[in-house]
């Protein structure tokens, strides 16, 4: 993946959306959020990553205090702040990260999804998501993200229980072997292009396969 270009194409789509919005809109796959209450997040974790890998600590805490009307550029500042600062790092340079390769290019994957994700939310929140759209390619890798990263990570700090079965993820439009989520019995497939996959572990959009919704009720990612 080129990494650099896709994040600075995701977080300029992100402040586009932000933009044609209300900042007091609720964010429905976000519930009990705002627009600007994901605008102000998505740009705090920009500028903790961006500190993270500047300074190699996790101490990194820039909130928005600004006026709202000004929130939108704040965030676009924020972005343009992290791919700059991975563009001046190569990959595996040394950076704080909350996964077991302590190197900047933990960063560039972890914050291009990121932005993906929140990409979705952001147009949910002006009623456009049907314009949202990510490479196969790119939407697999964020699944391979949660399945080899994110869902162990969650059982490891012992913030959930196993999963009581298997999720069995089947792309569709990506050739790929499947992925599970899971070791235990029933095995449940979900099947869909990769985009589909990557909201569904999300909770970004709904699940028809009782098995599978069932076994997502379960926090998979944080």
């Amino acid at each position: 993946m080129d990494w650099i270009p896709l994040l600075d194409g995701a977080t300029s789509r992100f402040a586009a959306a932000a933009a044609a919005g209300d900042l007091e809109a609720p964010v429905p796959t976000c519930p009990g959020w705002t627009l600007a209450d994901l605008v102000g997040h998505l740009g705090w974790v920009h500028r903790w990553a961006a500190h993270a890998i500047t300074d190699g600590t996790p101490d990194g805490d820039s909130p928005y205090a600004g006026d709202p009307p000004d929130m939108v550029e704040w965030y676009r500042e924020s972005a343009r702040h992290l791919v700059d600062a991975l563009a001046a790092r190569e990959p595996d340079a040394p950076a704080w990260t909350f996964g077991p390769d302590k190197i900047a290019g933990f960063w560039r994957r972890r914050q291009v999804h990121e932005t993906v994700v929140h990409e979705y939310d952001a147009l949910a929140a002006i009623g456009r998501t049907e314009t949202w759209s990510v490479d196969p390619a790119l939407a697999w890798d964020g699944v391979d993200e949660v399945a080899r990263f994110f869902y162990p990570r969650q059982v490891r700090l012992e913030r959930i229980t196993p999963l009581a079965g298997t999720i069995r993820l089947v792309p569709t439009d990506v050739d790929a072997a499947p992925l599970e989520i899971g070791d235990a019995d029933p095995v449940a497939e979900l099947t869909g292009p990769a985009s589909y996959l990557l909201l569904a572990l999300w909770k970004r959009v709904p699940v028809e396969d009782p098995v599978s919704a069932g076994l997502l009720r379960t926090a998979v990612t944080p």
